[in-house]
């Protein structure tokens, strides 16, 4: 039997000796930011019990950085600094990538595969745009890739989606996977303040970038989303598959109306398996005060699971920085080294059902509109009736007749009315019938204004 450089195994011919384990097993690190430098301290800080749990030593034998003169931790030897990535791969037996980006990650990771090195990474943004490329020249190779680290920092779910539920069907994930954007929302629900005072408290805290798209766009959930639709689902799906909105259209009075109608705001991956196919969305929801996501509070991320044996199951904890999701990587990494140690590997990618990806606008969900509408006699009548032409069923109304709890309403209309405030909850319905009830809600000559809708999920 040939081995693959690199690869232990302990399927041995018959009649041959067995393969030693290794004394210590090489380490690469690619990147030394936050998370990079938490890895190398877990790494030295914890040699010890990381060897007695692996059955040989971890030596971090490189960091690969950009520039090696730049001010790093005290705890990282500069010694090990590189800026030959590709020359410290080839000599690793495993490979942690924490860089980020699609290149050179990528093309730095295909090299160490074929070098023989496993690999665990926290790129979520390679993951969901090209994933299968570097799994199945794992596969190839009779390496690893582990991810943990790139979906929820700490919290475990890859591995319970990929291995601890393999033998269930899962129906639906929701999770809160971005907590720079939960972060905000929960300031504007907690102590009332607007978007853009919420983004800057984020960014003084370290919880959001100076350049906060990624997170407030929701581009960081929809690659999240991307990895649990493809693991929960047997089907490759990636970022360009996933239906996104971000949060920058929410305002204190939506926050304010979603708490009057017993509802609070998250930026939720949506991941689902439909009659029209895999369905995988982001997009800012009304979550019931009694689910549990409802009470995720501050920058942590929860990710909730339905599946069709186990029930209902949520995994909660802190979803970034540099410990927590150090610790998921640390994880990964020791899973990969026992492999290394003692033959075999982990699983590998499972897109077997080859699910076709469904539209957006077929994707089920229900709808809260809020609408500043004349306040006289038959506009209810006539609001309902362009709901109900539409295919789309009223689940509730509620009418308020002061228009000035709501900073964007005006007390007369411009017909010289009264304004008041209809606040329409929609049963499940299609995407596609909701955006006509809207479009056709807002042609009413009684509607002054569409002033908010969003979707509502966990109910």
């Amino acid at each position: 039997m040939r081995l693959r450089p690199g690869v232990v195994t302990s399927q041995r011919p018959e009649g041959w000796p067995p393969v030693p384990a290794p004394s210590a097993l090489r380490v690469a690190l690619l990147g030394c930011g936050v998370v990079g430098t938490q890895v190398a301290r877990l790494l030295i800080e914890q040699a010890d019990d990381l060897a007695s749990r692996v059955g040989a030593r971890l030596d971090l034998v490189g960091i690969a950085v950009r520039d090696i003169t730049a001010p790093r931790d005290a705890i990282i030897d500069p010694a090990l600094l590189t800026e030959d990535a590709r020359a410290l791969v080839e000599r690793a037996d495993i490979v942690i990538e924490v860089i980020g980006g699609i290149e050179p990650a990528r093309t730095l990771l295909l090299h160490a595969i074929a070098s023989g090195a496993s690999v665990v990474t926290a790129n979520k943004a390679l993951l969901a745009e090209d994933g299968p490329t570097l799994y199945r020249a794992a596969d190839e190779a009779g390496v690893d890739v582990y991810y943990e680290a790139a979906v929820a920092g700490a919290i475990p779910i890859v591995r319970p989606i990929r291995e601890s539920l393999t033998g269930d069907r899962i129906q639906r994930v929701l999770g809160i996977v971005n907590g720079t954007t939960n972060y905000v929302l929960d300031q504007m629900t907690t102590h009332g303040l607007a978007f853009d005072e919420a983004v800057a408290q984020a960014q003084e805290l370290g919880y959001a970038e100076a350049d906060p798209t990624a997170d407030v766009e929701g581009f960081d959930a929809a690659a999240k989303a991307a990895i649990l639709a493809s693991l929960a689902f047997h089907t490759r799906v990636t970022i360009s598959d996933v239906q996104r909105e971000g949060i920058t259209k929410i305002t204190a009075d939506d926050v304010a109306w979603a708490k009057q109608t017993g509802h609070v705001i998250k930026l939720l991956a949506i991941c689902e398996a439909t009659e029209a196919g895999v369905s995988a969305r982001v997009h800012p929801a009304l979550v019931p005060l009694d689910h549990p996501l409802a009470g995720v509070r501050g920058a942590f991320n929860a990710v909730f699971i339905e599946a069709e044996a186990a029930g209902e199951l949520m995994f909660y904890g802190r979803g970034a920085g540099g410990a927590p999701t150090a610790s998921a990587v640390l994880g990964d990494v020791v899973s990969v080294a026992r492999h290394r140690v003692l033959g075999g590997k982990g699983p590998a990618e499972s897109h077997y059902a080859g699910l076709p990806i469904a539209a957006p606008a077929t994707s089920r969900t229900r709808y809260q509109m809020r609408l500043a509408v004349s306040d006289r006699p038959g506009v209810l009548a006539q609001v309902a009736q362009v709901v109900s032409a539409t295919g789309v069923s009223i689940e509730a109304v509620r009418q308020v007749a002061l228009p000035d709890q709501d900073s964007r309403a005006t007390s007369v209309g411009s017909d010289g009315s009264t304004v008041a405030l209809l606040v329409i909850t929609t049963h499940h319905a299609a995407e596609s019938a909701l955006a006509q009830t809207v479009a056709a809600i807002a042609d009413l000559d009684a509607v002054q204004d569409v002033m908010s809708v969003l979707r509502v999920e966990g109910s």
